[in-house]
């Protein structure tokens, strides 16, 4: 029941975050000292998983070589005694492999997952969306292996959200079986308030079972040919249960400009060092 192996699917255009994310994929914008898609990597990392997938695009060439070696770089570094620099992804690179493939066409977040099919064979596997990233312990991946540990299905991960926001997200309605642990019986996407199941939103974490992979096959595209992992969802709901986790840790979004700040400031504060530098400013500007 270990689940070991890891897809970030990081092929999207990332047009809510334009011109910024035109060369440089919105997932290597830094949040601090690091590119956002490294906490994700890390965050599976310490959950366990041993091997990572990520799903690219031709553009995204920057994703693949940020996890790849750089022996001048590193050279010169260490002839600087600057090695330090690069510490941080040079131990990620000792707990994790990783691995890439490309999305070919922009065809929906399903489509996306179908691509690491081979990759992950018969084994469940974590789902990790690119662009955002959690404060907090435990860590989502943490708590949705835990979970499938416990019940063996596809877990989703959620985070409640207010009435006025239900209409931004997919939802999710069923049966509450202990604290924060929900039995799924229904997902609908971006409803009215008012059809709302309840104001339980799907969070960007996933642990996915390899019947996944059948029901996407199965999933007819959606607008703009899209096909919907929710969508394939839907259909694996049909053959047997599935179950939501509420997240403890909290998410931050890199999507666009505003969030992106937020993020960076929010992190910022987690370190006494680096808030003592930026508090004046803020302090400042307010």
């Amino acid at each position: 029941m270990s689940v070991t192996k890891t897809v970030i699917p990081a092929a999207g255009f990332g047009t809510r975050m334009l011109p910024a994310a035109k060369a440089i994929p919105k997932e290597m914008l830094p949040v601090l000292d690091r590119p956002t898609i490294q906490y994700v990597v890390e965050e599976a990392a310490a959950a366990g998983a041993t091997d990572v997938l990520l799903v690219v695009s031709r553009d995204k060439k920057a994703v693949e070589d940020h996890f790849d070696r750089h022996p001048e770089l590193e050279a010169r570094l260490s002839a600087s005694g600057k090695s330090a620099l690069l510490q941080s992804i040079a131990t990620l690179q000792q707990k994790i492999k990783v691995h890439t493939t490309r999305q070919m066409d922009q065809r929906g977040l399903g489509h996306a997952v179908l691509h690491a099919r081979e990759h992950v064979g018969d084994q469940a596997f974590l789902c990790c969306l690119g662009d955002t990233i959690f404060s907090g312990e435990p860590s989502p991946s943490q708590q949705l292996i835990e979970a499938y540990k416990k019940f063996g299905t596809t877990i989703i991960g959620l985070e409640e959200v207010s009435e006025e926001r239900v209409e931004r997200y997919g939802i999710v309605g069923g049966q509450m079986l202990s604290d924060g642990v929900i039995r799924i019986d229904q997902m609908v996407e971006k409803p009215k308030k008012e059809d709302a199941p309840s104001r339980l939103a799907i969070a960007a974490r996933y642990v996915l079972t390899p019947d996944i992979f059948t029901c996407i096959d199965q999933t007819p595209p959606g607008k703009g040919g899209e096909i919907q992992l929710t969508d394939a969802i839907k259909i694996q709901l049909k053959a047997g249960p599935i179950h939501g986790v509420v997240l403890k840790a909290k998410r931050h979004d890199i999507g666009n400009p505003i969030d992106w700040l937020k993020t960076n400031l929010i992190f910022a504060k987690r370190d006494p060092a680096t808030w003592q530098q930026i508090a004046p400013l803020v302090q400042s500007l307010l």
